[in-house]
């Protein structure tokens, strides 16, 4: 009877400790996290998650220290996911970055395609630092540098397969 009571116990505690959740976390709010706690590569490769020492970043000016804040927006294409648009921001040159990475799935099948990508400002109401590439196969693309750190912005880019009239957009999350 005793083990029944101590393994009931143990069950309904676990189970409360499932259902209490610890806190919430959402990308890019509270505080900068410090360089030592940021996942740093030293890969030069491209990635979906944005890697600010690849070849192209570098290539593009993109201070190594950039990392992404605020939440990814998703460009679509007749409802399905293409691209992934961020912003990114540098502590040591204190500038924002767009960042557009488009998807496997769609570059396998889309042949060539424009991009377009910038960091938009609110108290402006413009695009800035923004960059075009047209018939590209490339998957990583990054914006100009923009001096924007104490305006409200967000990433923004977009994305048109050759043959379509428009292109899709996207936004990342506004920052302020």
């Amino acid at each position: 009877m005793r083990i029944r009571y101590v393994k009931t116990a143990i069950a309904a505690l676990t189970c409360a400790m499932v259902a209490v959740p610890a806190g919430a976390a959402y990308a890019g709010s509270g505080p900068a996290p410090k360089p030592s706690d940021r996942s740093i590569s030293k890969s030069t490769a491209p990635s979906a998650k944005g890697n600010p020492a690849s070849k192209a970043a570098q290539a593009a000016g993109i201070c190594d220290d950039a990392y992404q804040i605020g939440s990814t927006g998703y460009v679509k294409r007749s409802g399905v996911n293409i691209a992934s648009v961020k912003q990114f921001y540098s502590p040591e040159c204190q500038q924002n970055y767009g960042y557009v990475w488009v998807w496997d799935s769609f570059r396998d099948t889309a042949g060539d395609y424009d991009v377009t990508t910038g960091i938009y400002s609110y108290s402006q109401d413009e695009v800035l630092g923004a960059k075009a590439w047209s018939n590209t196969t490339q998957q990583g693309f990054w914006s100009e540098g923009t001096n924007t750190v104490e305006e409200c912005t967000a990433a923004v880019g977009s994305v048109r397969k050759a043959g379509d009239l428009t292109p899709n957009h996207a936004a990342s999350s506004k920052r302020c």
